[in-house]
């Protein structure tokens, strides 16, 4: 761990943003493709649901920025009920004419999940796109020092909280076309054994989301929220987290859009260029990329 923060030490604050550039161009701050004002970002009649939304990135970058699209809604869940209520405040300060629904929910507990999901039908009769945001980066150790119940408690939020909002989301969702952005993270493909538990919690939710985009109304996304700092991140990365908040919010309303259809069952990044992105459309497509999968050549035919 020494080496490992020694080095940290004379690497630029841009590393991890280039090092894991898929575009050539890489943004750390909002830009004309993903400025949510822009009319071929409007959300105008949808309903947003967003968990995580009482602090961080879940606020002042999602539900604002879903807000400046200017949905029909939004809801806002998360388990802190007087912050929900300041994150109210705040996006009602940003876009009076969106209707707010925050439902206090614990992403662990199907229980609560259904109340929200049933709240939300109540108050809205559907809902059209679902951002999981709410996460955990617990139990920083190596595996053989782990305290168990608090390592596993990565992947009560991280995975089992994403399963559970998707599964009453699909539901409500029926056949009408959806969109769900998992939050991801680069730390899904590090090598890290201190980091085991949120890294491999990180993978997984990227491939259920590769798992749920087999529906055919279904468009699902694992998005790496870029380098923005939050309570989540160590001492020892604030160096690197110089994106704003506002960069994973407008590529998360972009998401939604059909110009980005084709980016489903894939990870993509807030810092990678959209532009970019559409003009290597038929690249990613047809080369199957950005999706988890076993490299190597297997099956008999390697043989012959």
């Amino acid at each position: 761990m020494e080496a490992f923060l020694e080095a940290l030490q004379h690497l630029p604050p841009d590393h991890f943003v280039k090092s894991e550039a898929f575009t050539k161009t890489v943004h750390r701050d909002e830009y004309g493709s993903i400025n949510p004002v822009s009319p071929a970002l409007s959300q105008d009649g949808k309903v947003i649901v967003i968990t995580g939304a009482s602090q961080g990135i879940g606020k002042r970058g999602l539900a604002k920025q879903f807000a400046r699209a200017k949905p029909r809604a939004i809801v806002l869940a998360a388990r802190d009920v007087a912050k929900l209520a300041e994150t109210a405040e705040y996006i009602r300060a940003i876009e009076p004419s969106v209707q707010l629904l925050s439902v206090a929910t614990d992403v662990t507990s199907e229980v609560s999940v259904k109340t929200l999901f049933d709240k939300v039908e109540d108050a809205f009769g559907h809902a059209d796109v679902l951002v999981n945001n709410a996460g955990v980066s617990l139990g920083y150790t190596k595996v053989d020092g782990m305290e168990l119940d608090l390592w596993w408690q990565n992947f009560e939020v991280n995975v089992k909280g994403v399963l559970l909002t998707t599964k009453y989301f699909l539901r409500l969702l029926g056949t009408a076309p959806g969109t769900i952005i998992n939050i991801s993270s680069s730390a899904a493909w590090n090598i890290e054994e201190e980091g085991a538990a949120y890294c491999t919690s990180k993978l997984a939710t990227v491939k259920l989301g590769q798992q749920m985009a087999a529906r055919p109304n279904v468009v699902t996304v694992a998005l790496h929220p870029g380098m923005v700092e939050t309570d989540m991140s160590p001492s020892f990365m604030l160096k690197f987290h110089e994106d704003t908040p506002e960069l994973p919010g407008g590529m998360a309303v972009w998401l939604t859009t059909d110009g980005a259809r084709f980016l489903s069952g894939r990870y993509v990044s807030a810092n990678w260029s959209v532009d970019e992105l559409v003009e290597r459309k038929e690249e990613i497509v047809n080369g199957d990329l950005l999706k988890v999968a076993l490299t190597g050549k297997v099956g008999r035919d390697q043989w012959k």
